[in-house]
């Protein structure tokens, strides 16, 4: 044909080798579809934990180390002494040796506890009583109240000088009067007297006070708030001195509960310094807290509380941010949930003015603060949020911490019963014997799906913790059961005993997320899969596929990844090889034609360590996808 010109077309390429590697593991994505998932995340990496920044292990285990009857309520430490723990009503010192644990005090709530030492004493909150522990005894703090002296300078028959306020913990007060020579009637500041509470006291010219005798020296009437002397006492010996004091007790109902029915609370002071002890958690107000004297857990003045927002939303814990006392509401008051105070002296007196309210999600539960990084972390129903020094000089907080686990988190029932503890740069948040734990040492831009944050924490998620509390003892975690239990997690991740719950297996693992290639509309054909794999006295592994929505397993490996110790020699186990140092471990595999796929390594054996450094995998793209 005349014009005809032959097209030379190209010859068709062959497939180029693709591959798919991970040498940076970031922890889990519980929250975005495995689809979505980044390459350095894992959306099922259940029991493993950080090894150093970028590698991960299989969680260590723990062990059953006694029991006491009850609930595991609180651990309490006393300087070097051993520790009180809280079971179920009762605190327990627990000594070392065949005696074992000695019980120290009965009678306290079922329900959990905190401590605090204060100049010199460890203060212990319950909901019930308020605890006083001086390294050998424990006693209510109205045991050892301090006395306040309403008034000094005063006349016989009233007025003075205000000098401290009522104790609320304790009935007790003291008036100091100015003498006459005629006078024998005193008047005190409150009428309604407890029966039989009245003492008196006259200065002497040694400066010593001398105690009269009831019902011979001088007379009460209790309704009338008087004390009447057979004697007149006289002008003071000591000019300028106050020489007759009076000691009485008006119970107030209900004061000395203010105190003792708090169960949360918080070090905190003029400036900043942990020098006063706040406390909240009355549940009959919910919104107010209380302060002590200046380091003095005795003394709680009747003048000294803050009324914090609505009476329906209630104080859930505290934070310190920047020298200042941020209190945490519930979710009830989302435009105050997180109130800010300064410690001021005004007029020489401690002052503890609201600088300013910030908005947002409040707090769920009373157990979940701690402080990662220096960064006060609270639990709320939408997830783990810090606050920061950008957060308290805004509006509202905004910093989201714990988006990668909230796909599971936000799906735990009971969440205001989740308890909270900072152990080595890691937030353990256990609930329902799951643990959901934020690394403090790694952290990455924040998500596009939390857009006010600064960033957001490495997470990672456990399985079968069953701890109600938790707490640090001779550098090892340690935690509390509901039925009694007192565990400690291991601490040696080189041995091969450190692998076990108690006796049980763990089984851990990392899953890929779905792998779609660089066109997911083209045929993936996967023909090898490797691991950089920590060496061990015991190692081994699973490799699972998940194809077209069902896991199948690839390939094992109970060997090459051994090495041989006298220190941890087991024969089941044993090998001739010394080489410690990583393994590479590979096979082939035979994956064809599939949209995507993702991949899955495993280990569930007793005793064994199991450590990831990489995974590697080969495919190739082809044709078009069918379906």
């Amino acid at each position: 044909m005349a014009g005809y010109r032959p097209i030379s077309l190209p010859s068709a390429s062959a497939p180029e080798m693709s591959k798919y590697e991970i040498d940076t593991f970031l922890g889990a994505d519980l929250t975005n579809n495995p689809s979505n998932v980044e390459d350095s995340r894992s959306p099922d990496c259940e029991n493993m934990i950080r090894a150093v920044p970028g590698k991960v292990r299989k969680r260590m285990g723990w062990q059953i180390v006694t029991s006491l009857p009850g609930k595991i309520n609180g651990y309490h430490r006393y300087k070097q002494s051993a520790p009180l723990v809280h079971a179920g009503t009762s605190l327990y010192r627990m000594d070392q040796g065949e005696d074992g644990p000695q019980l120290v005090y009965s009678g306290m709530k079922d329900q959990r506890s905190r401590s605090w030492m204060l100049n010199d004493v460890l203060v212990i909150a319950d909901g019930k009583a308020l605890l006083l522990y001086d390294g050998e005894t424990v006693c209510p703090a109205s045991e050892k109240a301090y006395i306040p002296t309403l008034t000094i300078a005063r006349a016989p028959s009233g007025g003075g000088q205000e000098y401290e306020d009522l104790n609320l913990i304790c009935p007790k007060f003291r008036e100091l009067f100015l003498g006459t020579a005629e006078d024998k009637v005193y008047q005190l500041s409150f009428s309604g007297l407890d029966e039989g509470s009245v003492e008196a006291e006259i200065l002497q010219k040694d400066g010593v006070w001398k105690a009269l005798e009831a019902n011979t020296d001088f007379s009460v009437d209790e309704a009338a708030g008087t004390v009447t002397f057979v004697t007149a006492p006289g002008t003071s010996p000591v000019s300028g001195q106050d020489n007759v004091r009076i000691t009485a007790a008006r119970t107030v109902d209900g004061y000395a509960d203010r105190i003792n029915q708090c169960d949360i609370g918080i070090l905190f002071g003029v400036g900043g310094a942990a020098d006063r002890l706040f406390l909240a958690g009355n549940p009959a107000l919910g919104n107010y807290d209380w302060f002590s004297g200046y380091n003095d857990p005795t003394y709680w003045a009747d003048s000294s509380y803050s009324v914090l927002g609505q009476a329906d939303s209630a104080i859930m814990g505290y934070s310190i941010v920047s020298a200042r006392l941020a209190a945490h509401k519930d979710s009830t008051e989302k435009d105050r949930c997180v109130v800010i105070r300064e410690g001021n002296l005004v007029d020489n007196e401690a002052a503890f003015p609201v600088v300013n309210t910030l908005q947002g999600e409040g707090a769920v539960g009373k157990w979940a603060f701690g402080y990662l990084a220096n960064e006060p972390l609270y639990l709320s129903q939408l997830g783990v949020y810090a606050v920061t020094s950008q957060d308290i000089t805004g509006e509202k907080v905004s910093n989201l911490r714990s988006f990668f686990l909230n796909g599971k988190l936000l799906e735990e029932p009971g969440l205001d019963q989740a308890t909270a503890f900072v152990y080595k740069d890691l937030y353990w948040l256990c609930v329902n014997e799951r643990a959901y734990i934020l690394d403090g040492l790694q952290t990455t831009q924040t998500d596009k799906s939390a857009p006010y944050s600064t960033r957001q924490y490495v997470g990672f998620y456990c399985t079968n913790i069953p701890a109600r509390v938790l707490w640090e003892q001779d550098g090892a975690l340690w935690f509390g059961t509901k039925d009694g239990k007192i565990c400690r997690f291991h601490t040696d991740p080189k041995a091969q005993t450190s692998y076990n719950d108690n006796g049980a297996a763990i089984t851990a693992r990392w899953r890929t997320a779905d792998i779609f290639g660089k066109n997911f509309y083209r045929n993936k054909n996967f023909s090898r899969f490797y691991l950089g794999l920590a060496s061990a006295v015991a190692t081994s592994f699973k490799a699972f596929a998940r194809v077209q929505g069902i896991w199948e397993e690839l390939f094992s490996d109970y060997v090459t990844a051994r090495y041989f110790s006298y220190e941890h020699l087991c024969y089941s186990k044993f090998t001739y090889s010394n080489d410690d140092s990583p393994r590479t471990i590979g096979d082939k595999i035979r994956i064809k034609k599939v949209d995507k796929a993702g991949f899955l390594v495993e280990n569930g054996e007793l005793n064994e360590p199991f450590e990831l450094d990489a995974i590697a995998l080969e495919f190739v793209e082809t044709g078009y996808y069918k379906g």
